[in-house]
């Protein structure tokens, strides 16, 4: 597959001041209010990328990737689920209001309700899932639950976090979407991924071993991976170009 080179410029590190910058807040169906950051691409957008985060973490997860997405041509949506935390300088404001941070499965109604404010801002646009650690897993349970809404999904550092029985895989059997895993080069992580991404029918799947990465989202970070971001980056990169129809072949 080639990459375009305007594509691979485009996504080569842009300051956050780079792309407009939004607060939004969202109710989920059980009254929740969760808070999130909008980043506008310049024009018309190609699609809304919908950006999750891992346990323990919020929306600043995605403050250095978030900006390449949207000046690459992207809206980009970055929720504080309800189940999360402090890590990289934010506050989760969504558990925060809550007193506390809730279980994972009770953040699918925040990832909801991310899924239909991209529908309702942006009609006829693809939406795109990509999710984190336990939110990498629970895009596979969005997806099965609403199959004519999504265009592809990005799980990075997918597994069984939610007890027994592969709820996951069985999700992920329902998924016929693309799909990107990722993960840690760690042969446990690579082993949850590979077979979470098997479960699935659908016929583009790609799984990205690297040869340096970090759980969840932050492999792309320079801060978290500075030996191997880019490598990480260059085969998102492609993916996305696929999936939105740019530079496949």
């Amino acid at each position: 597959m080639r990459i375009p080179a305007f594509l691979l410029l485009a996504l080569a590190f842009i300051p956050n001041s780079a792309s407009a910058q939004d607060p939004i807040k969202l109710s989920a169906a059980d009254g929740v209010t969760v808070y999130g950051e909008r980043y506008s691409a310049d024009g018309d957008p190609e699609a809304t990328i919908l950006l999750f985060h891992q346990a323990g973490s919020n929306r600043g997860e995605y403050a250095p990737i978030a900006p390449r997405l949207a000046k690459a041509g992207f809206d980009a949506i970055a929720i504080d689920q309800r189940s999360g935390g402090g890590r990289f300088g934010y506050t989760n404001q969504t558990a925060a209001a809550l007193g506390a941070s809730a279980n994972y499965l009770d953040a699918l109604a925040d990832l909801e309700a991310a899924l239909a404010y991209a529908r309702k801002t942006r009609p006829g646009k693809p939406v795109i899932l990509w999710g984190s650690s336990y939110s990498a897993s629970l895009v596979f349970m969005l997806v099965a639950r609403h199959p004519e809404d999504v265009a592809a999904i990005l799980a990075f550092s997918p597994g069984e976090y939610f007890g027994g029985g592969a709820p996951v895989a069985k999700a992920a059997a329902k998924v016929t979407v693309p799909i990107f895993v990722t993960s840690s080069p760690d042969a446990g992580e690579v082993a949850q991924a590979k077979a979470i991404l098997a479960a699935a029918p659908a016929e583009v799947k790609v799984q990205f071993v690297p040869d340096y990465g970090r759980h969840g989202s932050s492999t792309l970070r320079a801060d978290a991976n500075p030996e191997g971001a880019e490598e990480i980056w260059s085969a998102v990169n492609a993916f996305l170009a696929r999936v939105v129809g740019r530079g496949a072949g």
